[in-house]
């Protein structure tokens, strides 16, 4: 028990420590969103696990991200620094991405409790057919002769 509450100390102080050199080095915005990614993160998974607009598919995945992210046990330790909480933000990252790719964006940006900007940040450029394209990757214009 006592190394758990360790490993939370380390990575609070850790966070800390983050935004404060955030904040020396004049990049206030960041260090604001940093302070506030994590909370919004869990507001955002638990609105879209409630709305019935979200796929069951991806309930499931948000829910594993939520479950992960809260629960002290993890495949790397929290203390250690830079990687502690690197299997946190992949599986974080991961259901989030595939909630970009199988919710509506409007459903996103309405269950977002943070800035708008943030989210689709992290969501990448919205498309048209409802699916995110790969980052940097483009993809020629269709023409009448492409279509059968």
């Amino acid at each position: 028990m006592r190394w758990l509450v360790v490993a939370g100390l380390a990575v609070v102080a850790l966070w800390l420590l983050a935004v404060l050199v955030l904040f020396w080095l004049g990049r206030r915005t960041l260090a604001r969103e940093l302070i506030t990614l994590v909370p919004n993160l869990l507001r955002l998974f638990r609105g879209l696990l409630g709305d019935d607009r979200v796929p069951r598919s991806s309930k499931a995945l948000l829910l594993l991200g939520t479950v992960w992210l809260a629960s002290p046990i993890d495949l790397i330790p929290e203390f250690l620094p830079i990687i502690g909480p690197l299997d946190d933000i992949v599986v974080v990252a991961l259901a989030l991405r595939y909630a970009g790719r199988h919710v509506p964006r409007d459903v996103l940006l309405a269950a977002w409790p943070g800035e708008r900007r943030l989210l689709e940040r992290l969501l990448g450029p919205a498309s048209t057919d409802g699916i995110t394209p790969a980052a940097g990757v483009e993809h020629p214009p269709t023409t009448s002769r492409d279509t059968p």
